[in-house]
This record gives structure tokens, sequence and C-alpha cells, in this order.
């Protein structure tokens, strides 16, 4: 399986729609990312836009109560639904 990256986006405060992201983590080509943390909607949108010109073979958002959901895939690895058991860095706040 191909390694997993973490791209946080939480917040701890409100903020507003052009509050810039984080900048992305290295992305190897193939790999699995997980967004996590506790934003708005609008912010995750955001994320998947971003995340959509990079190399990442698939791309998930982490739900402390699941773990992480694939949402989208361009790998055989990994399937649009599937559940990864995976540990979020950000102590387990995930979106919501």
């Amino acid at each position: 399986m191909e390694p997993v990256v973490f791209y946080s986006i939480g917040v701890s405060q409100p903020i507003a729609p052009d509050e810039p992201l984080p900048l992305l983590p290295e992305i190897p080509r193939g790999c699995l990312v997980v967004i996590e943390g506790r934003a708005p909607i609008w912010r995750y949108g955001m994320a998947f836009h971003r995340l959509h010109g990079s190399p990442a073979g698939a791309i998930a958002v982490y739900d402390p109560r699941l773990g992480a959901v694939v949402v989208a895939s361009h790998s055989a690895g990994w399937r649009e639904g599937q559940i990864l058991d995976v540990s979020s860095p950000g102590s387990g706040v995930g979106a919501g």
C-alpha cells in the first residue's frame, strides 16, 4: 500500500473564506492524502480543489467516528467509500 499523508486544515476559531489554506505537505506520487481538522465545509471544498492537481492517488477525509473515508480515487489501491483505520495526527479532532 502507498503511504498515507495527512493534510491538516483545522482551525481553532471562526475564520473567513479568504483565510488561506495551509501549504500542502510533501505528497509522494500515488499516495493517499487524508484531509483532517475541524473546519467549515467550504474550507474542505477549497482543500479538495487544491489537491486536484497533486500527485495523490486518492483523497480521503478523516471522520473521528469512522477513520479515513476515501472520497476520490484514481488508483486501484483505494475505492470511493472505503474506510481506512488510521489515526489522525490532530489528536482525534476531525471534520464535523
